[in-house]
């Protein structure tokens, strides 16, 4: 789809991608209204009208600064080929910064920490968004209030067991019901506004610094619960690869923001009228009648806000593995037309086992929101460095304008970051947990494949050496290719030397393929996806470079069949695949710390097999052991 969105789009193909975003994009900052205006009010504030229109101006200016102005208006400029996200981002900030190791290894270190934190995000938003909408029972029949927590995890439990089945299905009623959502949030507002104009005077920034002014050290508390207007910002860059920069501002600006406001300029005309109805004004908005309808329109669309950061922590996740952040792990592909579609099963388990923990543990909307706000925060004010550096090194803004660019947005997230670490007491240290665990994991995997590859190196053999092996031993030469992987771009791996000394066997034909992940989202060409390159005085060595794109599935099968279409004489049908079964063990001295040590064996020992993950064919390959020392 990326590649795509340069070309002119047909009006229709606009609106589908419109529409789509809808259902997509804007599911976890289209919920926040069911409980953001509620927990504002919690913050030491009282019920007069100055406070009031203080609270939604702060709310409207937010909105304006992070999510029009900051993502939707300038960081979405900062794509990769079509793609966004703190991952895509990542690689274009190492870009800017390839001529220096120190600040490409501080890019990957806040890439791999914004990544942990988007999974701290991912945790919360299914429980808090879910356990906000079946509270609406509350309200509608306080009777039935018990069933709030087992009614939650069954909805739950329903949406991480469909993850295997795919979202195709399910993905093609997203946009008819956030249309409906986004509707409805407009006419219960405008219904409140119309009974009370005064409310709009709050676009005025006045209102907000006045509040803000009025309550000193105490504004501070509320920019920790203001941000929970702006859950769900992110999801705008990150999803730009599916739908397009333009059909997502184009929702943004001409359907979603104003909606969004109406239903927060609503929820403040009622509360100027029945300021009681602080218990839960998003549902009071409602007529009697229409309590139980939006308790399930509400139900679905915290489904659907769900359904989006879980399909948003698979892609992360594959990314990662793509990059070399983390281990490999089983990828399904839920669809055969989309190529986003996936499913990683351990993430999935992973997430709804933290998610049922959350539930249970803090049991409201209220006391998750303590929680919420800290990983969001983390991410956005990690995408401004990393956009600072795209902006000022790779596209050479000005000084003063890219300075000003990063003082502005780095003094907003900033005061939401500072204010919200207030909460980790009380809850926010849990996606700090969440996000840090997964960041030792990360570095403890990157730091391990770097000792691992500077070991292989060490050992490494040139192809004209091999072949001087070859001559002067006796060994026996069959039919066929073999192909043997490596990890490394240069030399032959130990898994080649280790057949020949043990085995005493040559093929024919010896290739040695090496899979590249690139710093780009895709590789278009089939120039650039292949490179091949003969050795030897009787061209029977190859090396072989695969090229694939971070958010690509390599396939090794599909990639050998271009190979041959460029010249390889390659038959398939007499293909034997050598794989090395590494066994790692650590020297005394090793560059690798020892408290990292049994933490990479432990993740190096669990990565699926790289047979399956890179598509060779199961039948035609032979497993070798291997001992490495680090």
């Amino acid at each position: 789809m990326s590649s795509n969105h340069s070309k002119q789009l047909s009006s229709k193909q606009f609106a589908a991608l419109t529409a789509g975003s809808i259902g997509v994009v804007f599911g976890d900052i289209g919920t926040s209204p069911l409980y953001a205006v509620k927990e504002i009010f919690r913050e030491h504030l009282t019920m007069d009208p100055s406070h009031i229109l203080g609270v939604l101006s702060l709310i409207f200016w937010s909105l304006i600064l992070v999510v029009a102005l900051k993502y939707a208006i300038l960081i979405m400029r900062a794509n990769n080929k079509g793609e966004g996200g703190v991952m895509a981002l990542t690689a274009l900030a190492l870009l800017a910064t390839k001529n220096s190791p120190n600040k490409k290894q501080l890019i990957i270190m806040m890439g791999i920490l914004g990544a942990t934190l988007f999974y701290g995000d991912s945790v919360i938003t299914p429980a808090i968004s879910v356990l906000s909408a079946v509270e609406g029972l509350q309200v509608i029949a306080p009777k039935l209030e018990h069933f709030v927590i087992p009614i939650t995890l069954f909805v739950l439990a329903l949406l991480f067991l469909i993850q295997e089945k795919g979202t195709a299905k399910v993905g093609k009623m997203f946009a008819p019901v956030m249309i409906i959502w986004f509707m409805t949030l407009a006419i219960l507002g405008l219904n409140q506004i119309m009974q009370q104009p005064q409310v709009l005077m709050a676009v005025n920034p006045y209102y907000a610094i006045h509040l803000l002014g009025e309550l000193g050290a105490k504004g501070f508390l509320i920019m920790g619960a203001v941000v929970l207007v702006l859950t769900g910002a992110e999801a705008l860059y990150a999803d730009m690869g599916h739908f397009g920069l333009k059909p997502i501002r184009f929702a943004w600006f001409g359907f979603v923001f104003p909606a969004l406001l109406c239903n927060y300029f609503g929820q403040g005309a009622l509360l100027l009228q029945h300021p009681e109805a602080i218990e839960n004004p998003f549902y009071l908005l409602a007529p009697s009648w229409a309590l139980y309808p939006m308790l399930i329109l509400s139900t679905f669309a915290t489904v659907i806000a769900s359904q989006a950061v879980i399909s948003g922590a698979f892609s992360m996740t594959k990314q990662a593995i793509q990059l070399g952040y983390c281990p490999r792990m089983n990828v399904t592909h839920t669809s055969d037309s989309e190529i986003g579609q996936i499913y990683v099963p351990t993430v999935n388990w992973m997430l709804m086992f933290a998610v049922f923990i959350l539930v249970l543990g803090f049991e409201s909307s209220s006391n998750l929101a303590s929680a919420y706000g800290i990983a969001v925060t983390g991410t956005m004010i990690i995408t401004t460095f990393l956009s600072f550096t795209v902006v000022r090194f790779l596209w050479h803004w000005n000084a003063v304008l890219s300075y000003s660019f990063l003082a502005l947005f780095f003094t907003v997230d900033f005061v939401f970051l500072s204010s919200n670490s207030l909460k980790i007491l009380s809850g926010g240290w849990l996606p700090l947990a969440v996000g840090g665990v997964l960041f030792l994991l990360m570095t403890t995997w990157i730091r391990g494949r770097a000792v691992l590859a500077e070991a292989i190196d060490d050992k490494k053999v040139s192809f004209e050496e091999l072949e001087e092996k070859i001559n002067t031993h006796e060994l026996v030469t069959v039919k066929g290719t073999a192909i043997y992987l490596a990890r490394n771009l240069h030399g032959i791996p130990q898994v080649l030397l280790h057949n020949l000394e043990h085995n005493h066997v040559v093929h024919e034909r010896i290739i040695v393929l090496t899979i590249v992940t690139t710093d780009e989202p895709y590789v278009d060409h089939e120039d650039q996806q292949i490179k091949i390159r003969s050795f030897g005085s009787q061209g029977q060595f190859y090396r072989v470079k695969l090229y694939f794109g971070f958010k690509e599935s390599p396939d090794v099968r599909y990639a050998l069949g271009l190979a041959i279409k460029k010249g390889l004489d390659l038959d398939m049908a007499n293909v034997s695949f050598f794989v090395g079964n590494e066994h790692i063990t650590f020297k005394r001295r090793s560059k690798m710390p020892v408290w990292r040590r049994g933490l990479f064996l432990f993740l190096f020992h669990n990565a699926s097999s790289a047979i399956g993950f890179f598509k060779i064919p199961v039948e035609k390959v032979v497993e070798l052991g291997v001992r490495i020392e680090l």
